[in-house]
């Protein structure tokens, strides 16, 4: 048997010459922790809600005003045989909406018993951002605003954490009657 191999070390060979010839490993990338949210824009500012705050995205419905409530209050609508008050959230803070009706979207926040549509200029997406970009050292803000905002996302544009959570929590923002 000169000049032939033993099955063992045929297997040997090949395996070896598999190793010498196989190509690297893709090249590691490090992970990021990223956190996501549903960004919005509202009057002139970036914000972003966290995802677990906002339960569905709509375009404006139609609703049917409401008397003895405040301005900001714009009526009830019927979303799929749920009545759903629809909040200008501009309006609550002491400005103008200035997006088109076309742009304007209604983030729906449902929390227990509150169920309630803000109004917002426009929805920009999903937005993700490195956990190490949050920042709670706040902007100047109106002092209206600030109990909302939890912190600020650096990026090309400071993204505003707002919580629709403490604004279910707000007394102000529950008491619409005038």
């Amino acid at each position: 048997m000169t000049g032939t191999q033993s099955p063992f070390s045929l297997l040997v060979d090949i395996a070896s010459r598999c190793r010498a010839e196989a190509a690297g490993l893709p090249a590691q990338k490090e992970i990021v922790q990223t956190w996501s949210g549903i960004g919005f824009r509202l009057a002139g500012r970036h914000l972003v809600a966290p995802m677990g705050e906002v339960s569905e995205i709509l375009h404006e419905p139609r609703y049917t005003l409401l008397p003895g409530v405040k301005s900001w209050v714009r009526g009830v609508a019927n979303v799929r045989g749920r009545l759903l008050p629809i909040i200008d959230l501009c309006g609550f803070f002491g400005q103008e909406l200035t997006g088109t009706r076309k742009q304007r979207r209604v983030l729906v926040v449902e929390r227990g018993e509150l169920l309630a549509g803000l109004i917002v200029d426009e929805v920009l997406g999903m937005q993700h951002f490195p956990v190490d970009s949050f920042a709670e050292d706040l902007p100047p803000l109106e002092a209206n605003i600030t109990p909302f905002i939890q912190g600020v996302f650096q990026s090309d544009v400071p993204w505003l954490v707002f919580s629709p959570r403490e604004l279910s929590h707000d007394q102000g923002f529950m008491d619409v009657a005038v």
